[in-house]
């Protein structure tokens, strides 16, 4: 048997699990995505209006177009929540299930602490640590090869932006010891 007779099989790893439990409805993420709006609204409308809201004799006041774009908002967010309220076909939609939730936090919670520690190592260190963890973690890629990419790719994106095109990025304590 040669090598171009043999198959791979790779299952779609967008397709969710069957056995996986649900953990919300659409119906309670629209209600809540809703009634978050519903108070960025409220609170946007309130400093709009104290920071002047109407027309005066040179046209309109600083908070005079944000307040009626808030109202637009509250407006929305209402019409929103009726709709999640009075749907029923939402109610029984699941909107995410257990092993979907997993993979979304499997990239959501490295992607935050990159950001975190972007504010103490600098923007090339902490894409070193996430782009090796990803490919190690989530790819499982071996970690040799893991930590050569990172390097690489960290290594390219300093002299393409700190020496070629001279754009300041954040930088941490390392950068700082090598006097860039």
């Amino acid at each position: 048997m040669s090598n171009t007779d043999i198959e791979i099989v790779v299952e779609d790893p967008t397709a969710p699990e069957a056995n996986s439990p649900a953990v919300t409805s659409v119906r309670a993420v629209d209600v809540v995505v809703c009634l978050l709006l519903l108070a960025l609204a409220l609170t946007l409308g309130y400093d709009n209006w104290r920071t002047g809201a109407g027309w005066e004799s040179t046209g309109p006041q600083s908070g005079y177009f944000p307040f009626y774009l808030s109202i637009i908002l509250g407006s929305a967010s209402l019409y929103g929540l009726a709709a999640a309220f009075l749907s029923r076909k939402e109610a029984s939609e699941i909107f995410v299930t257990r092993a979907q939730l997993r993979r979304v936090t499997a990239v959501l919670v490295p992607t935050m602490l990159f950001c975190l520690a972007m504010q103490f190592f600098g923007l090339y260190v902490a894409s070193f640590l996430l782009i090796a963890g990803f490919m190690r973690m989530v790819g499982k890629i071996a970690l040799w090869k893991s930590l050569l990419t990172a390097l690489v790719f960290t290594a390219v994106m300093f002299v393409t932006f700190d020496i070629t095109f001279d754009v300041i990025m954040p930088k941490g304590p390392l950068e700082a010891a090598l006097g860039r």
